[in-house]
């Protein structure tokens, strides 16, 4: 298959490839980007990936946040393919970036885990809102970042996480700019699917979560807010990269966030009724 090819555009790629074509084109070097808008029907992850002594407290605290921190899969100690998550899924290399982090600090961004894995690494799997976009757009709902081709703005709040052990650091939030009418619709959709962050946990006035300037997001890229448009903020999947920085482990890894791991798992089997 010709995956640069299937991967032209945001269109083509909705309806042509599958999960596995893109999860291919990512392990070959051929796709680096944020992957918002592409494989709409099916669910996207976030990662977190640490060493063994530290994951019964770290899925606590997934537990204790089910909000931003959605299970899609865990594996078991050193399994890099999770199977529940999809077919030759290989957590390697199937991201098309990852955060790497050493005592706390983000150390390096690479492309693949080959020079870091080890043996005792579990993964975390983690829903992300990107699954739900693709609802969004069918609903005739705008999504400025992927209009814009950018990363969606992320910000940190000042809203504490439950504490789980070492684990705590602050809520995340994706934004994405709505007319108040589509803030509306928007809920209704994705209230339906607490795995993949649910409803939105706030509207309108960015100070009430601590943001002090929606221009200047933490994580992603700015987008342009329109006069008669609302912010709308999603819980999200990068949350457990500010547990993992707090709790200062030796090493741990992540998605960059954005850049997230394609699944097999149709977002139509997350939802509740």
């Amino acid at each position: 298959m010709n995956y640069p090819a299937v991967l032209n555009d945001l269109a083509s790629q909705r309806d042509a490839a599958s999960p596995f074509a893109f999860r291919q084109a990512v392990r070959s070097g051929q796709f680096r980007k944020p992957t918002a808008g592409y494989c709409g029907d099916f669910a996207q992850a976030n990662l977190a990936i640490l060493p063994q002594a530290y994951a019964h407290d770290f899925l606590r605290f997934c537990q204790s946040n089910p909000k931003a921190c959605p299970l899609l899969g865990v594996g078991e100690p050193g399994q890099w393919h999770v199977p529940s998550l999809g077919q030759d899924v290989d957590i390697r290399t199937d991201v098309p970036g990852y955060n790497v982090y050493r005592d706390g600090k983000l150390a390096e961004q690479v492309d693949h885990l080959a020079e870091v894995w080890q043996d005792d690494f579990v993964v975390f799997a983690i829903g992300c809102s990107f699954s739900f976009e693709d609802m969004l757009a069918k609903a005739g709902i705008p999504l400025r970042h992927v209009e814009e081709g950018r990363n969606v703005p992320m910000y940190r709040t000042n809203i504490a996480n439950q504490r789980a052990g070492t684990f705590g650091g602050e809520l995340v939030v994706s934004m994405r700019p709505m007319k108040g009418a589509d803030a509306i619709r928007a809920v209704q959709i994705t209230s339906r699917f607490p795995g993949v962050h649910g409803a939105p946990i706030h509207i309108g006035d960015p100070a009430a979560l601590g943001i002090k300037d929606l221009a200047t997001p933490e994580f992603g890229d700015a987008v342009t807010l329109r006069d008669g448009e609302l912010p709308v903020y999603w819980a999200c999947g990068v949350t457990p990269q500010t547990a993992l920085m707090e709790a200062r482990l030796p090493i741990a890894i992540a998605h960059r966030p954005g850049y997230m791991l394609m699944t097999d798992i149709r977002n139509a089997s997350l939802a509740v009724f």
